[in-house]
C-alpha cells in the first residue's frame, strides 16, 4: 500500500497551521508543520516533502527567500510549493513566479480550491516522476546496450588485432621484430636497427630451372612449400629464423649469444637429413629424381634493420657475413658437396665438438679480395650411449 503524501505546512500563525493541517489529515495526508522558514528548511532538509504549502509574510525570512533556498538545493530544487498569503498585489505575484513557485493563492483560502490544486499538483508531479523515472529507465537500457555494443566491438578488435598480430609474425619474425620495433609494431620506421654477432646460412635447390621447366606452376608451388616446411622446422628447432625466401632459396639468421655458431651448424645438417626424408617420398611431389642442395655457412658482424622508404619497407640483414655465406653456398657446386663453411664457424666450435669436417680450400670466393679458407660439413656423430 501506497503511503501517504506527505505536505509540509509553513505559516507563522499557529492557528492557520491547525486550521489547515485538520482538513489535510482528513483528506489523508501525512503533515509537518513549522512556524518559520528556518524551521521549514530544517524539516524540508530532514526529509523531503511531497509538497510544501508556503506562507509568504514570516519574520526573519519570508516565503519568497524560503522558496528561493529550496530552488537552490539539488535534492530540494523540483519539490512543488504552492503560495498561501495574503499579498494579492501584482508585484507580489510576479515575484511568486520568479521565485519558481507552482502556484499562487490568496487568504481567506477556497476550501475546495486549495484541495483540486494540491491534487492536481501531486498528480502532475507523480507524472514527472514516473515519466522521468521512465526516461531514465531508457537512458539506462541504452547507456548498457551501448556499453555492451562497445565491448563486443573492442572484444572483436581486440581478436582481430591478435589476428592480425599472428599473421604479422608469418611475415616478420619475432626474433626481428624485438630488434626493429622493442616499443611495439607502431614504432617501426625506416632505419630500425641493432648489430651484433651472428650466423647466417644460405640455402639453394640445385637445377630448380630444369626440375620446374615442365611442370605446371601450382605443381611447384605445392613442393616448394612442403620443402621450405621441413627447412623452416629445422631452422627454427636450433633457435634460428627465416630471413627471406628468394625463389627456389633460403636465407636464415643465427643470433642466440655464444651459440649461433653451434645452432648453424646443426641447423645445417638437420636440413640434409631432413631433404633425404623428403626425396624417399618425392613421387608424391611429381618429382621424378632426387632433389640437390647446397648449403653456405659463415659466422661474423651483421646489421639486423628496416632498409626502403617511408610508404615501403622491408626487413634485412646486412653486412659481410651474409655477402660471403651466399658466395660459400654458390662454392658447393664447384667443391661438388652439400655444405660449406668457414674457418670463421669451424674456429668458433667448441672444443671437443663431434662435428665431421673436411678442409676444402683456401680460395677468393666470387666478388671478394680476401682468401678464406673453406671446410665441407659431413655431418655430426652420435654420442655413444
Amino acid at each position: 500500500m501506497a503511503s501517504a503524501p506527505y505536505i509540509l505546512l509553513v505559516d507563522d500563525e499557529p492557528q492557520n497551521l491547525f486550521l489547515m493541517g485538520e482538513l489535510l489529515d482528513m483528506e489523508g495526508y501525512r503533515i509537518q508543520t513549522a512556524e518559520s522558514g528556518a524551521a521549514a528548511l530544517d524539516l524540508a532538509q530532514a526529509e523531503a516533502p511531497a509538497l510544501i504549502l508556503l506562507d509568504v509574510m514570516m519574520p526573519d525570512m519570508d516565503g519568497f527567500e524560503v522558496c528561493d533556498r529550496l530552488r537552490q538545493d539539488p535534492r530540494l530544487q523540483t519539490v512543488p510549493i504552492i503560495f498561501l498569503t495574503a499579498l494579492d498585489d501584482e508585484q507580489s505575484r510576479l515575484r511568486g513566479v520568479e521565485a519558481l513557485g507552482d502556484d499562487y493563492l490568496t487568504k481567506p483560502i477556497q476550501t475546495e480550491l486549495v484541495l483540486k490544486k494540491i491534487q492536481a499538483v501531486l498528480r502532475l508531479q507523480a507524472l514527472r516522476t514516473a515519466a522521468s523515472q521512465a526516461t531514465l529507465a531508457t537512458q539506462t537500457q541504452l547507456l548498457q546496450q551501448t556499453r555492451d555494443r562497445y565491448e563486443r566491438q573492442m572484444s572483436a578488435v581486440q581478436k582481430i588485432s591478435e589476428t592480425l598480430s599472428e599473421k604479422f609474425h608469418l611475415f616478420v619474425p619475432r626474433q626481428f621484430l624485438s630488434r626493429i620495433a622493442p616499443r611495439g609494431v607502431e614504432s617501426i620506421q625506416v632505419g630500425n636497427a641493432t648489430e651484433s654477432e651472428m650466423t647466417v646460412l644460405f640455402c639453394d635447390i640445385r637445377d630448380f630451372t630444369q626440375i620446374v621447366e615442365f611442370q605446371q606452376a601450382q605443381e611447384t608451388f605445392t613442393w616448394l612449400n612442403a620443402l621450405f616446411e621441413e627447412i623452416n622446422t629445422a631452422i627454427t628447432l636450433h633457435h634460428g629464423f627465416i630471413d627471406k625466401y628468394l625463389g627456389d632459396a633460403v636465407m636464415a639468421v643465427f643470433d642466440h649469444d655464444n651459440t649461433h655458431i653451434l645452432d648453424g651448424m646443426r641447423a645445417a645438417i638437420a636440413i640434409c637429413d631432413r631433404l633425404r626424408a623428403f626425396n624417399q617420398n618425392r613421387d608424391r611431389s611429381s618429382l621424378p629424381e632426387p632433389l640437390r642442395m647446397g648449403i653456405g655457412l659463415h659466422t661474423g658482424r651483421g646489421v639486423i634493420g628496416t632498409v626502403g622508404a617511408n610508404q615501403r619497407m622491408d626487413t634485412t640483414v646486412v653486412g659481410d657475413v651474409v655477402n660471403t655465406a651466399s658466395r660459400l653456398e654458390e662454392m658447393t657446386k664447384t667443391y661438388g658437396c652439400q655444405v660449406i663453411a668457414s674457418e670463421e664457424m669451424v674456429q668458433g666450435l667448441p672444443e671437443g665438438h663431434n662435428f665431421r669436417l673436411r678442409w676444402l680450400d683456401e680460395v677468393a670466393p666470387r666478388g671478394k679480395q680476401t682468401q678464406l679458407r673453406i671446410y665441407e660439413v659431413l655431418g655430426q656423430d652420435v654420442p655413444a650411449p
